[in-house]
């Protein structure tokens, strides 16, 4: 049977213990919890780092000064299978992960095919293909995380058709055509890195 003396200390211990209650409840909700970060965020990160090195080489293709480049500006381009990227703010404000990921793949694709006969052009008529070589890799790596990409999303990666590509003969031709894909490439490179940012989840960290 309870004493006198045993209920004075049980009333005085529960305001204690109602304030450890308090303090504990405070350091549960008070304390850090992981963030759920989406697993599509590692892939984004590395495809729109591709993006910005091509977009830091692209000029390198042609390797012309801007007083050289200006013989350039009135020539015809005759790459007819290069995409010739146009977009507007309504198409940014209307894009699905899932129509413009393989619309993506297919850009990229033909770049790095018309890349690659770029090099080849190149060697042929003695003319560096370093750089050449540098957006074909690059290419081709975003190539492959888009098609990565394409899987975990559950979308049939595109075929892309063979491009038509000119023979080229002289080293004032491969100098044009330089030119044309890096213009083309430039474009690309900005189309393509407001898409990938617009797509990524917005529970990627931003850096």
């Amino acid at each position: 049977m309870a004493t006198l003396a045993d209920d004075s200390v049980i009333h005085d211990s529960t305001p204690r213990l109602l304030h450890l209650l308090l303090l504990a409840e405070l350091f549960v909700h008070s304390s850090p919890r992981p963030v759920h970060i989406s697993p599509h965020c590692g892939m984004f990160k590395s495809m729109i780092h591709q993006v910005d090195t091509l977009s830091n080489i692209f000029k390198t293709l042609h390797d012309l000064p801007d007083g050289e480049r200006m013989h350039f500006e009135d020539v015809e381009f005759r790459l007819g299978g290069l995409p010739h990227i146009q977009h507007t703010a309504a198409d940014f404000n209307s894009l699905k992960l899932n129509e413009s990921l393989p619309q993506l793949f297919l850009y990229t694709r033909s770049f790095g095919l018309h890349v690659d006969w770029l090099k080849t052009a190149k060697e042929n008529v003695s003319l560096s293909s370093q750089s050449a070589e540098g957006a074909s890799s690059h290419l081709l790596q975003l190539s492959s995380l888009l098609n990565a990409s394409l899987h975990q999303i559950g979308e049939e990666v595109p075929q892309s058709p063979s491009p038509s590509l000119p023979v080229v003969s002289t080293a004032f031709d491969v100098l044009q055509f330089s030119v044309e894909i890096s213009e083309q490439l430039q474009v690309f490179c900005k189309w393509s890195k407001r898409v990938l940012v617009l797509l990524r989840p917005s529970r990627c960290p931003r850096r």
